[in-house]
């Protein structure tokens, strides 16, 4: 295991996680990486460390660069453990090495995983000296954990972001100039989606926070680094922030002999008459996460579910129950399903989506049995009409 030198005396020395499929609910198909990074300066500074079983990963490309014994500092940015977990093994080796994080949650947080290792609270502004480098703290708390901070460095002017600008995506690539450009993008939207979404507020600060940094490089926890494309990420990370809406609709759905599955598609016609791109997800064989993505940024969510047993389906439950904890911009809602006889299904719909602060375009939508053609035209018809007079 080499390390991949990124700078001058700057090294990734993280690990690939090639076999990680989900994280917390968060479908992860391209496995991930824990990122940290080596500097090389009069005090030797390790940012972060890795997941607890990837430590010897991690210890195997330091020892490529320099004996870890000889780490001087350790800037724990995030005490989550896919970032940390490996503090107490990094310590064994390198037992006169100071840790600093965020004072307050930070030294809460890590104290409370893995005991009193000896922890220094930094605050916003305060800056360590590594000899030819400095390092500034910069907190970033709930982007996406309280503790979260990230730290700059300059005169190399390279951000180390922590957990924003981050993408779930393995890759021996390291660099935005190597790697599948399109696919980090759509890595680092999905992750944006799942797991930095819900604290849109608290990203909008910290992004104002380092707006006025000239930052060279990002080096995020996850994923590849930022180097040439860092206008293009940062734009995203605008959009996102702003709950800025695309011209997509999307429509989920279970369905259990195809009733509400021929409904989702008379809605799917509507939004095309209405000029909208519908992405359709059946619940059966789509992941909420892959989902979450989509919806973030549409305008338009129909969410359908045939009745079970006086309820809706578990599959339509579970994805209702997800998106509502990661909600952020509102959207404009339709609930349908279809039903044999009790047909509680689709007003159990239009209330969950309520509390996901969703605006109800039209009352839920029911159809017993097989709908006829004649009441699919006018699922069709009646949600065209919604949409035209709401814009």
């Amino acid at each position: 295991m080499q390390a991949f030198k990124l700078a001058e005396n700057i090294y990734w020395v993280g690990a690939i996680d090639w076999n990680l499929r989900n994280f917390h609910g968060y479908e992860t198909e391209k496995g991930s990486t824990y990122n940290a990074y080596l500097i090389l300066d009069e005090k030797v500074t390790l940012i972060d460390t890795v997941k607890e079983g990837f430590g010897e990963e991690m210890l195997a490309r330091i020892r490529s660069v320099i004996d870890p014994a000889k780490i001087d500092i350790i800037i724990s940015n995030h005490a989550e453990p896919d970032h940390s977990g490996c503090l107490p093994l990094i310590k064994r080796f390198a037992p006169n090495a100071q840790i600093y994080t965020a004072a307050g949650a930070g030294v809460k947080d890590l104290t409370a995983y893995y005991g009193d290792l000896g922890y220094t609270g930094v605050r916003a502004g305060e800056t360590l000296s590594l000899g030819k480098r400095t390092l500034t703290f910069v907190p970033t708390p709930m982007v996406h954990w309280p503790d979260n901070m990230v730290s700059f460095l300059t005169p190399d002017n390279i951000l180390f972001s922590n957990d924003a600008f981050g993408q779930h995506y393995a890759s021996d690539e390291r660099l935005d100039t190597e790697c599948d450009l399109p696919e980090a993008f759509i890595q680092a939207r999905k992750y944006y989606a799942n797991i930095v979404q819900p604290y849109g507020m608290q990203t909008g600060k910290a992004l104002a926070a380092v707006a006025g940094l000239p930052i060279a490089a990002i080096y995020p926890s996850h994923g590849i680094c930022w180097t040439k494309h860092i206008p293009d990420i940062l734009a995203l990370y605008k959009s996102w922030v702003a709950n800025e809406y695309d011209d997509t609709a999307v429509i989920v759905y279970d369905t259990m002999w195809h009733s509400t599955e021929a409904m989702a598609h008379a809605i799917e016609n509507a939004f095309l008459a209405c000029g909208l791109k519908p992405r359709l997800y059946n619940l059966h064989y789509c992941h909420n996460s892959d989902i979450i993505a989509d919806a973030m940024t549409a305008k338009y969510i129909a969410v359908g579910s045939p009745t079970l047993n006086n309820n809706m389906m578990p599959s339509v439950a579970s994805f209702l129950c997800y998106f509502k904890g990661l909600t952020g911009n509102k959207k404009k809602s339709v609930a349908f399903g279809s039903y044999g006889w009790g047909g509680q299904s689709p007003e159990q719909v239009e209330k969950a989506l309520a509390e996901c602060k969703c605006e109800q375009l039209l009352p839920a939508i029911r159809i017993a049995y097989k709908p006829s053609e004649e009441q699919l035209d006018r699922i069709t018809a009646d949600v065209t009409a919604a949409v035209k007079a709401n814009g």
